[in-house]
């Protein structure tokens, strides 16, 4: 007795299931991501009244029954004129003021217009991946 041959769906059904999976997933993350940033509102209303709090009387600490709230301060960097910035890195042989990184686009375009030249120690990963469009309609 041979066994039965598996059944095979037609590529057109599967689009359509896969269709509507997306559909329902894209509603699901719609209605969580609207639930979320409504919390993180909230959330981010309440951390900014402790903040106040904190600083009109001066406590860089201070431990309640609910937890311990420590106010810290962070500075952050950035430029709007790069091409200054960029220089002055160059001039002071500073490149540890920037963060390593290669950026993705530019290193593919680079690849491509130098075949020859290869940046020592680069590495890439490159996968496959499946794009389902909706159809257009005329």
């Amino acid at each position: 007795m041979e066994a039965p041959t598996p059944e095979v769906i037609p590529l057109d059904k599967l689009v359509r299931i896969y269709m509507k999976m997306r559909t329902k997933l894209s509603e699901i993350e719609a209605e969580y991501d609207a639930k979320i940033e409504a919390l993180k509102e909230q959330q981010k209303e309440v951390k900014n009244a402790i903040k106040d709090m904190m600083l009109s009387q001066g406590s860089r600490s201070v431990r309640t029954d609910h937890g311990t709230v420590v106010l810290s301060e962070k500075t952050r960097f950035y430029t709007q004129d790069w091409e200054s910035f960029k220089t002055f890195v160059v001039e002071q042989e500073a490149v540890d003021l920037l963060e390593r990184r290669i950026h993705q686009g530019n290193m593919a375009k680079f690849l491509e217009e130098n075949p020859a030249l290869m940046p020592p120690g680069l590495n890439s990963d490159t996968e496959f991946d499946v794009s389902v469009r909706k159809p257009s309609t005329k």
